[in-house]
């Protein structure tokens, strides 16, 4: 028993253990209740109490934060709560993405849930990659956290000024790169990845991938994309892996669920990515304020209420800016 109290990236081992343990008995009621009867169209109505139940799990465990990190590392609740916060409002690109290649591949809404899945799966391990390297780094060469509030700002001022940007998923190079090397149904085969099936010039049984894969494939690449921006604006809210890595899984998790309710709403946040930018450039200037003040860190109170603070007037404004705009359906079986 002596592993369990080994420490791992400064946190020990049973720790870490009841977290992935909590994401696993998660995934299993997912794939394994909720959705043991097969593929099914989520509703609007599914997906908010889905989204509640996520939501209300990822704010419960900073009561677990509170427990066991808090008493040696004060603040770590708050930098949770703000870095969980951050992390579900930055991830709205990424639903916007999401909803181009689910539009561009006509992806039924009944198989949507089974490629989000399975993306959730990727996202935890790609992420704990980054987040692992990143908590190295920094450990070794504290500097770098200069570099990422400094990467941070100019994101925020250029995510301010920059227009609206076109997203065209058919000239897409991975996508062309995955069409070239792969054989590729002209079609989706149900709710499969791959199949088997004749070639077109020869004859020959061979394995093919659907389109059902290529647009897992392009969602976890958005969402490596999106991660360059999350991953530093969590690491300039709190170096510590554990606090980081618990915050982004459990943001992604209720954002997958969550988007089927925001994929017929996400017009209405159009002016949400000002707030955004201002909190960018709100995340990586505190770097650079505590060392003007002399603190040793910003204060997490003061971060999580500024945070919540620029998010909840850019969603006020946005909605009040869209309001008596229709809503956009999603993409439905065709």
């Amino acid at each position: 028993m002596e592993f369990l109290t080994l420490i791992f990236l400064g946190t020990p081992v049973w720790m870490w253990l009841v977290f992935l343990s909590l994401v696993i008995a998660l995934l299993v009621l997912d794939l394994g209740v909720l959705h043991k009867g097969g593929d099914h169209e989520i509703g609007v109505r599914e997906s908010l109490w889905l989204s509640a139940m996520y939501i209300t799990l990822g704010v419960a465990f900073s009561g677990f934060v509170w427990w066991q990190i808090e008493p040696s590392s004060p603040g770590a609740t708050a930098n949770y709560l703000t870095a969980f916060v951050v992390e579900k409002t930055l991830a709205m690109d990424n639903v916007f993405v999401i909803a181009l290649i689910f539009t561009f591949f006509a992806i039924p809404r009944k198989y949507q849930h089974r490629v989000l899945f399975w993306g959730i799966l990727g996202v935890i391990v790609l992420r704990g990659i980054m987040i692992g390297l990143g908590a190295t780094l920094v450990s070794q060469y504290h500097w770098i956290l200069y570099i990422f509030a400094a990467f941070l700002i100019l994101t925020g001022i250029k995510m301010m000024f920059a227009g609206d940007e076109e997203h065209d998923i058919g000239d897409n190079r991975v996508l062309k790169f995955l069409r070239k090397h792969m054989r590729v149904t002209d079609g989706l085969r149900g709710n499969a990845f791959f199949v088997h099936e004749p070639e077109k010039k020869t004859g020959r049984i061979m394995r093919h991938a659907t389109p059902l894969f290529l647009a897992l494939v392009l969602i976890e690449i958005a969402d490596l994309i999106f991660a360059v921006d999350s991953v530093p604006a969590v690491f300039a809210i709190t170096t510590d892996p554990f606090v980081v890595y618990t915050s982004n899984i459990f943001a992604i998790l209720g954002l997958r669920a969550l988007y089927f309710a925001l994929a017929a709403i996400l017009h209405r946040f159009a002016y949400l990515k000002y707030a955004l930018s201002l909190l960018l450039v709100f995340i990586g200037s505190k770097v650079f304020v505590a060392d003007l003040f002399g603190w040793e860190k910003f204060p997490a109170s003061w971060s999580l209420g500024i945070t919540l603070g620029i998010l909840a007037a850019g969603v006020i404004f946005s909605l009040w800016k869209t309001r008596g705009e229709p809503n956009v359906p999603a993409t439905s079986e065709k």
